[in-house]
């Protein structure tokens, strides 16, 4: 183990949770699809270790564009381990604490208003289907994912017309909420919300979604970075990320 790695955790081992303005905080950038996951697994880490959470969602994309010119995160929770090894490579994160902490999957979503819920990818060549919402496949994982899958069964260039590109996965599922979108093509981590109905996607039509953290390189508080990690990936965070369909490679 690094000694900056055995440093941290000889700090958090005995740290004492504290409360109010003095707590230390913690900027979190984080992929949009781990929006109701982090939104029970911040508190309790709160309350673990008495720090204040600042969790800023967007796209992978967007997000390691942003930390590399200068933002002020602290840890980058990516939807693709790709873009955490691109800063990595930069020198923009701690290479040591670059961590796998989940397998992502995408869902073939129908809004309620619309109907019966879809099954399959080829219903949405259906002419009563006018919008299909995925996420930008430019800097968004889990667009570039939907794409993927609709090339695989031949459907690209005949649902490519009706697509309505989300900044992020959460604000492709907003136009399937909406009934914006009659369909769309999001994570199984947002799925499960009233005004959705959906259907698993086969794995085996996109590249893998391997999802990578890592402490960023400016923060002045890395200790607690790597701490984050560790709690998303120990038994506490790992129940939940496993109840919003995260897994780790290899478990599903």
């Amino acid at each position: 183990m690094k000694r900056w790695l055995l440093a941290a955790w000889l700090g958090l081992a005995g740290a004492i949770p504290v409360a109010g303005a003095d707590a230390p905080s913690l900027t979190v950038f984080a992929a949009a699809d781990l929006g109701f996951a982090f939104k029970e697994i911040v508190p309790r880490f709160e309350k673990s270790v008495g720090a204040r959470v600042s969790l800023v969602l967007g796209s992978s994309g967007n997000l390691a564009t942003q930390i590399e010119h200068g933002a002020p995160a602290d840890v980058f929770f990516s939807a693709d381990q790709a873009f955490v090894e691109r800063l990595a490579a930069r020198g923009a994160v701690i290479a040591e604490s670059r961590a796998v902490y989940a397998q992502g999957r995408i869902v073939l979503a129908t809004a309620r208003s619309f109907g019966p819920r879809l099954t399959d990818l080829r219903q949405l060549g259906d002419a009563r289907i006018r919008h299909v919402a995925i996420a930008n496949p430019l800097h968004a994982p889990y667009g570039r994912a939907a794409e993927e899958a609709l090339r695989k069964v031949g459907l690209w260039d005949a649902v490519k017309p009706k697509l309505v590109y989300g900044e992020n996965i959460r604000h492709a599922l907003q136009f399937v909420q909406s009934g914006a979108a009659e369909a769309g093509i999001v994570a199984l981590s947002v799925a499960s919300v009233p005004e959705v109905e959906w259907t698993l996607i086969d794995a085996s039509l996109h590249t893998p979604l391997h999802q990578a953290a890592a402490v960023v390189k400016r923060t002045s508080r890395p200790e607690l970075g790597l701490a984050f990690i560790q709690f998303v990936n120990g038994p506490e965070g790992r129940s939940i990320m496993k109840r919003y369909g995260f897994r780790l490679p290899g478990e599903f």
